[in-house]
C-alpha cells in the first residue's frame, strides 16, 4: 500500500487554485487535471462507480460486505487551493526529526517559521514536518484530505475483513471561492451523513461555521483637475477611506477569536472616479449576522447623505449557513467522529469553524456533514505545514468511523 506521504506530494504537484473572478465551472481548468489523477487513482485502486462530470466532481463507492441495512457513510475533500497565494510549482521541504527550532524555509529570501510566531509547532519536536519553502502555499488544504480519504479507501480494499456498509467518496472543485457545492449531486452521491476531511491540527471536530455573506461596495467620485478641484473634485479613495474607518477596529479576524464574528476587507481597487470594495461578514449567532449585514448598508446610507448623493453602492450576498442547526438534530455523527478519534489515542478538540467547508452547504442541501481534522497548519500561506504522523491518524479515525457507522 501506497505511503500517505507519497500520495499527498504527488496531489501537491497540481496547481489547482481556483478563482473567484473566473464564470466558468470549474473556476479553473487545472483542476481538472487533478481530478482526472484521481479518477484514475480511485479506479486502480478498486473501487466502482468511479465518475468525473462536467463541472469537475469526482465521485466512487466502495460496496459494503455486510448483512443488514446499515446507514451509507460519505467522505468528502476539495480539491482547489486558495487563489489569495501561489500553488504552482509547490516545492515541499521534508523535516525530520524536526528539532524545536526556527525552520529557514528560504534562506535567500530569509523566509523563516518562527516558533516565536507559531509557538504550536513546537509541539511537534521529534516528528517529521513537511513545510513550503517559502514560495508557494503548501496545498495540505485539502490535499492532505484528499491524500488521507484514499488511503483510508485503499486500506478498507484491501482489508476484506473489516465489515462495513456503503461508503461514497467525492472530491469537489472550487471550495475555496465558496462554490464546492454549488453541484455537488446529493441524489447521485446517496449518502445518509457524511464528513468532510477538511479541518486542521490533529483531533479537531467540527459541526458549526460561521454564517457567512459578501458585501462589494461601489463607491462614485468626480474628477477634476487639481488645480481647480476645490469643492468640485469628491476622491472616490478618500470616501471609501471614511468608509472603512466607520466599521468596528476590533471587529476584523486580526482582533478576533473563538465565536467573535468580524468585517474583513480583502480587496481594494481605486481611483478618483470610483473605488471597489470587497467585504466579507462573519457570524456565529443568526441575529449577529443580520445585524452586521445591516450595520454596513447604513455605513452607506450615512455616506450617501453627507455628500448629498448616492455615490455608495452596496450589494451583499449570503454564501453560507451554520450548519449547527442541521447536525445538532442528528448528532450521533459526531458522537461516532469523537469516538473513532479517542479509539486512535487522539483527544477531540470539539470547536466551531472560523470558517466554511462544503459540508455547511451540504448540510443545508440534506447531507448532515460535520468537519474533522487533516492535521495541516498555517493554511492559505507560505508559513503552511503538516506533521506526517497527524496524517497517518487521521486515515486511522477514518476508518475507525467506517467500522463505527457499520455497527448502528
Amino acid at each position: 500500500m501506497e505511503r500517505v506521504v507519497d500520495k499527498f506530494l504527488r496531489y501537491v504537484g497540481f496547481d489547482t487554485r481556483s478563482s473567484e473572478e473566473s464564470d466558468r465551472i470549474p473556476t479553473t481548468e487545472k483542476q481538472l487535471k487533478l481530478a482526472e489523477q484521481l479518477s484514475e487513482e480511485l479506479n486502480d485502486i478498486g473501487l466502482t462507480d468511479v465518475s468525473l462530470d462536467k463541472n469537475g466532481y469526482v465521485m466512487a463507492s466502495i460496496e459494503g460486505n455486510i448483512d443488514g441495512k446499515v446507514p451509507c457513510l460519505g467522505l468528502i475533500s476539495h480539491m482547489d487551493t486558495s487563489p489569495e497565494i501561489s500553488g504552482s510549482n509547490v516545492n515541499p521541504k521534508i523535516i525530520e526529526n524536526y528539532d524545536g527550532k526556527d525552520i529557514v524555509l528560504n534562506e535567500k529570501d530569509n523566509i523563516v517559521l518562527k516558533t516565536e510566531d507559531f509557538p504550536e509547532i513546537e509541539r511537534y519536536k521529534g516528528k517529521t514536518l513537511i513545510t513550503t519553502d517559502g514560495n508557494t502555499l503548501l496545498g495540505a488544504d485539502d490535499k492532505a484530505g484528499i491524500a488521507e480519504i484514499m488511503a483510508a479507501a485503499e486500506y478498507i480494499i484491501r482489508h476484506p475483513e473489516i465489515q462495513h456498509g456503503d461508503i461514497k467518496i467525492a472530491f469537489t472543485p472550487d471550495e475555496e471561492v465558496g462554490q464546492g457545492a454549488d453541484h455537488f449531486d446529493i441524489k447521485k452521491f446517496n449518502a445518509q451523513f457524511a464528513y468532510t476531511v477538511d479541518g486542521g491540527e490533529i483531533g479537531e471536530l467540527e459541526f458549526e461555521n460561521f454564517n457567512a455573506a459578501s458585501a462589494e461596495i461601489k463607491i462614485g467620485g468626480r474628477n477634476v483637475h487639481p488645480g481647480s478641484a476645490k469643492g468640485k473634485m469628491i476622491n472616490s479613495m478618500l470616501v471609501a477611506s471614511e468608509f472603512m474607518d466607520m466599521l468596528p477596529a476590533d471587529e476584523t479576524p486580526e482582533t478576533t477569536e473563538g465565536y467573535q464574528g468580524f468585517y474583513h476587507i480583502v480587496s481594494i481597487k481605486g481611483g478618483v472616479e470610483q473605488t471597489r470594495l470587497s467585504y466579507i461578514i462573519r457570524d456565529f449567532d443568526r441575529d449577529n449576522f443580520e445585524k452586521r449585514k445591516k450595520f454596513i448598508q447604513n455605513c452607506g446610507e450615512i455616506i450617501c447623505k453627507k455628500y448629498g448623493r448616492n455615490i455608495v453602492k452596496i450589494n451583499v450576498e449570503d454564501q453560507y449557513s451554520n450548519m449547527r442547526e442541521k447536525i445538532e438534530p442528528v448528532k450521533y455523527i459526531v458522537d461516532i467522529a469523537a469516538e473513532a478519534m479517542n479509539m486512535a489515542d487522539v483527544e477531540p478538540k470539539i470547536s466551531a469553524i472560523r470558517g466554511g467547508t462544503d459540508g455547511a452547504r451540504l448540510s443545508f442541501e440534506g447531507l448532515p456533514t460535520p468537519n474533522i481534522f487533516t492535521g495541516g497548519h498555517n493554511f492559505h500561506g507560505r508559513y503552511e505545514y503538516i506533521p506526517v504522523f497527524a496524517m497517518e491518524k487521521a486515515i486511522e479515525v477514518i476508518v475507525n468511523i467506517i467500522k463505527l457507522t457499520a455497527k448502528l
